[in-house]
């Protein structure tokens, strides 16, 4: 079938490994949700007018070749919901037109590099729950661009919080001095909910200790006032008393 250029079998049940022997015509391949294994072979990356490959949520593991950027042609790329491991490899940067890459729920390794913020195309980067680590290379202009990110799942993968905003939700913690992922506090629900607790709130305000204290002399100072004037009015009755009393007795 030396005119075929396009392969559409999901939700088949296929089982065995990956044909070995692909036509170089083919432009779009899509064998997801079935039951294949093994590893990805080498004669896959040799198809130079791939755009679209899918191989997602199937039992294909090992490595992902090195020689992947060799599919110059690729804008669709999804690995997903496999068995994957090893690092991403450096190749990919050599596909320019990259829009939409989902590596997720893999047991991928090593640190996210960064030639993902220098693909211009990308529009959708998916690496969440893998084994990645290390402080995450991206900056708010490239996240900005993309219209989806997702990194989440990865214990040990941390970002710069001198260079993102907490704003942005990435679902990994910021990184402390050493690049490891900082523990995050501990948590309200974990107090013992007395006045010690309420107390500590104010630790966490943006005005500080002293903002803090400035509320609570606020909040007591009307009631020393008013228990002041009530302490002065109950002397001059007593003394009003005190003077008809007095004067009663003198008669």
């Amino acid at each position: 079938m030396h005119k075929l250029k396009t392969i559409t079998i999901c939700h088949a049940n296929l089982t065995g490994s990956l044909p070995r022997h692909l036509h170089l015509n083919l432009t779009y391949i899509d064998l997801s949700n079935n039951k294949l294994i093994g590893k990805i072979p080498a004669s896959l990356t040799l198809l130079e007018d791939l755009e679209f490959l899918n191989l997602s949520s199937n039992g294909l593991n090992g490595v992902i070749p090195t020689k992947f950027g060799d599919l110059i042609s690729l804008k669709n790329v999804s690995l997903a919901s496999n068995s994957f491991s090893g690092p991403i490899p450096d190749s990919m940067s050599a596909i320019p037109g990259l829009v939409h890459v989902d590596l997720s729920n893999n047991q991928l390794n090593g640190t996210v590099p960064r030639f993902f913020s220098e693909l211009k195309e990308l529009k959708v980067l998916n690496l969440e729950n893998n084994k990645l680590h290390g402080v995450l290379p991206f900056n708010a202009s490239f996240i900005k661009r993309l219209d989806v990110l997702k990194v989440g799942g990865n214990g040990n993968l941390c970002y710069n919080h001198s260079v993102l905003s907490s704003k942005i939700k990435l679902g990994i913690a910021p990184c402390d001095k050493h690049g490891m992922p900082m523990l995050p506090p501990p948590s309200k629900e974990s107090s013992s909910g007395d006045s010690e607790s309420e107390s500590s709130d104010y630790d966490y305000d943006d005005d500080g200790a002293e903002g803090a204290n400035e509320k609570k002399g606020h909040h007591h100072g009307p009631n020393k006032v008013v228990l002041g004037v009530a302490i002065g009015l109950s002397s001059i009755v007593f003394l009003i008393v005190f003077l008809v009393l007095l004067s009663k007795w003198c008669r």
